[in-house]
């Protein structure tokens, strides 16, 4: 209705549009934002959108950032496995190698790991982009990250939309799913606290260079 702040799937044309910019290539939408902010339900609410959507019906892949953790094996040898998650703990050349796959021309079928949250660990060549997919998302917190590891990332990226949040409810947001995963009560906020917050203080600042802000699925900016 007019005057009410619009939402993600308000935001469908101006997907369309960014496909036929960068014809023939795919396009990349990048959806950061930190941890617990919504990044998954957004991408969960807009893949359920486009499939209805004149124009991007059948054409949109999903390759998430979270497919590229290292593995536990290598976080032990790098002594890391304690800081999970964080900037560091993934294979950024490999996630800009698949990035820059999926934009290569003429199209390519590209395969990417996903993630097994159940046994926390990367699925190798789990998901498929086809040579008939036109956009591809892909979500992650660092995806605008300022550091010298993930300079590589934002360029492959033709726009990017940041999940904002209330840190009080994403905090709630997160011990909650970690305990939905089997960690203790105690255990998860521990976690949380020390780890995912120390997380999304790395990435603060993000929603400044992002094209699209949306405040818990509501947009609030779009450039």
């Amino acid at each position: 209705m007019s005057g009410e702040p619009p939402e993600v799937e308000d935001l469908l044309p101006r997907l369309v549009d960014l496909v036929a910019r960068v014809a023939p290539r795919r396009a990349v939408l990048g959806i950061a934002g930190p941890p617990g902010s919504g990044k998954t339900t957004l991408v969960t609410r807009l893949l359920a959108a486009v499939t209805s959507y004149d124009g991007l019906s059948g054409r949109v892949a999903h390759v998430p950032m979270d497919g590229f953790h290292r593995t536990n094996a290598e976080l032990e040898s790098l002594e890391r496995r304690d800081r999970k998650g964080a900037p560091d703990t993934f294979d950024t050349t490999a996630y800009a190698g698949v990035l820059a796959a999926v934009r290569a021309e003429p199209r390519v079928v590209v395969t990417a790991p996903s993630f097994d949250h159940g046994v926390g660990e990367p699925v190798p060549d789990s998901l498929v982009v086809p040579l008939s997919a036109d956009l591809v998302v892909s979500e992650g917190n660092y995806l605008l990250l300022d550091d010298a590891d993930w300079t590589a990332v934002p360029p492959l990226l033709d726009e990017v939309w940041w999940c904002a949040l209330d840190g009080d409810v994403r905090v709630e947001r997160l011990v909650a799913r970690h305990v939905e995963t089997g960690r203790e009560l105690g255990d998860a906020t521990e976690w949380v606290l020390r780890s995912d917050e120390a997380n999304a203080r790395t990435v603060d600042g993000g929603a400044d260079r992002a094209d699209v802000v949306l405040l818990d699925g509501v947009v609030v900016r779009a450039g």
